[in-house]
């Protein structure tokens, strides 16, 4: 017994703690449950918040889309809208403008009806008057209107030819007027043309050598001597691959003279070198300027002109270096002078006078310096300069038209200018052009219908035509003329003017037997 009771003690001993520990255990748990149970209820709640509050935020979002696309909706309907009202406001306004042209035309074609009905009304009535005049003036007349037609047209072809050649002639003058800005163009543009090759021919000087050794020399060590050359003389040297031949280019002559001059005598020399250069050149400068005054005086005393300012007999002797169109400009001054002299001795003027201002009339192309004047006016003022007469000042400034004349000295020297300019052979030109511009303008003229014969004389200046006079008349004589010259103007090239001489003649020939 005493053994079964601490057993029996022990199992309610456990059994109670059992109970307690499980009494214990279950209040632990329950707490925990209540725990867990609280604080899932809050994350429930917390997570019923939020996802109402995104549910809220989705449903503004959907809103203010939906908002969005209503109203892009709406605008669109507005401007859709506005653009049809817009649309049947241009086609009514366009409705409206089209019928009040449909009106209006259908206004001017009933006018336009009303007037072709009195028009035709008219016509008629005029042919009936017109045929009672016709029936009349044939009665009057005793002629068919076919012969008073045929009549009438030869009347006004005959008035129609003579109206047009008066009109040509009008047309002529008006042009002759008109023509200085026409022939300014002409001739600037004719300068860009050749002007190239009147440079070459009239700035370049060929200096001979006798073998291509002497080119070297003339160079020098690295270019000293041909660069020492160029600045003293200033015209620039061009040594290239020609035989025998240095080339010396520059627009002065007197200045090419100077080197060509001065490289002979350092040539014959043989002492080449800057030093030797400058001196030969100082010195050939001062020889050629004794030289241009020695000529000057010369020139006077074989044209008995005295009195001359020592500045214009050096302009004189300059001219001996000048050409124009290469025309030695002394020897033109001096057949000028002469020419000069002997007219005014025909027409009893001073001849001595007129020999003087032959001599200086191209004084202007060889000053010291190079003004913008032309060449007669800065003659005029070089000889007023120099004390000479007004005569021979205005006769040397008029020359050539730039001022008025106001003495007979004036034409003289025109005139005689021309004629020494004008002699055949005077001034250089390519014999083969030569002739061919006189074939030209006779073959130019002989394709004229009516032309018999065809002469070009005086130089090509002047074309004498003979035509047919069975097959030409007076009148067609001139218009064959203006056309032959209007031909020549439009087709050929030529110095000066070319005046066409058109020549009709009737030979009645008999013999006496």
């Amino acid at each position: 017994m005493t053994e079964i009771l601490p057993i029996i003690v022990g199992i309610v001993a456990l059994v109670l703690g059992y109970l307690i520990a499980s009494t214990i255990m279950r209040k632990s748990i329950e707490g925990k449950s209540k725990i867990l149970l609280d604080s899932a209820k809050k994350t429930a709640e917390q997570l019923k918040k939020d996802k109402i509050l995104q549910a809220k935020e989705k449903f503004l979002e959907l809103k203010s889309e939906h908002e969005k696309t209503i109203n892009e909706r709406n605008r669109k309907m507005v401007d859709l809208e506005s653009r049809g009202k817009e649309k049947d406001t241009k086609l009514n306004q366009r409705l409206e403008e089209t019928k009040r042209k449909t009106k209006e035309l259908e206004n001017k074609r009933e006018n336009l009806n009303n007037q072709l009905e009195v028009v035709e009304r008219k016509e008629k009535e005029l042919e009936k008057a017109h045929s009672r005049q016709v029936n009349a003036l044939e009665t009057i007349s005793g002629m068919s209107a076919e012969d008073a037609k045929a009549q009438l047209i030869d009347v006004l072809k005959a008035e129609a030819k003579t109206e047009a050649m008066s009109l040509i002639q009008d047309t002529i003058e008006e042009a002759k007027l008109t023509a200085n800005n026409e022939a300014k163009k002409i001739v600037i543009q004719t300068i860009q043309r050749v002007a190239t090759e009147h440079s070459v021919e009239n700035a370049v000087s060929v200096f001979n050598i006798e073998s291509d050794d002497i080119k070297g020399r003339i160079i020098g060590r690295e270019g000293r001597n041909i660069r020492a050359l160029e600045a003293a003389t200033g015209v620039e040297i061009v040594v290239d691959d020609t035989p025998e031949a240095i080339i010396l280019s520059c627009f002065d002559p007197i200045r090419r003279e100077i080197a060509r001059l001065a490289l002979h005598k350092l040539v014959t020399d043989g002492r080449i070198h800057p030093a030797r250069i400058e001196e030969i050149v100082a010195k050939t400068k001062k020889q050629l300027e004794e030289e241009i005054i020695e000529t000057g005086k010369r020139t006077c005393i074989d044209l008995g002109i005295h009195g001359l300012h020592p500045e214009l007999l050096r302009m004189v002797g300059r001219m001996r270096y000048r050409s124009s169109y290469g025309q030695n400009l002394l020897q033109h001054s001096r057949e000028t002078a002469n020419l000069c002299a002997t007219m005014a001795s025909e027409l009893g003027l001073n001849p001595k006078a007129a020999k003087r201002a032959g001599l200086l009339h191209d004084i202007g192309k060889v000053p010291d310096d190079e003004p913008e004047l032309p060449h007669a006016i800065l003659g005029m003022k070089i000889a007023e300069k120099y004390g000479e007469k007004p005569d021979i000042c205005n006769a040397i400034g008029a020359h050539h038209d730039e001022i008025e004349m106001t003495n007979l000295y004036a034409p003289i020297i025109q005139v005689c200018d021309a004629i020494s300019g004008a002699r055949p052979g005077a001034r250089r030109e390519i014999v083969e052009s030569y002739i061919q511009r006189l074939k030209e303008l006779e073959s130019l003229a002989l394709a004229h219908p009516g032309v018999l014969k065809s002469y070009a004389i005086q130089a090509g200046r002047e074309l004498r035509v003979i035509v047919e006079s069975e097959k030409v008349n007076d009148e067609k004589a001139a218009s064959i003329s203006f056309e032959i010259s209007q031909k020549i103007q439009n087709e050929m090239t030529y110095p000066g003017q070319v005046k066409v001489t058109v020549i009709r003649e009737t030979r009645a020939v008999n013999y006496a037997k």
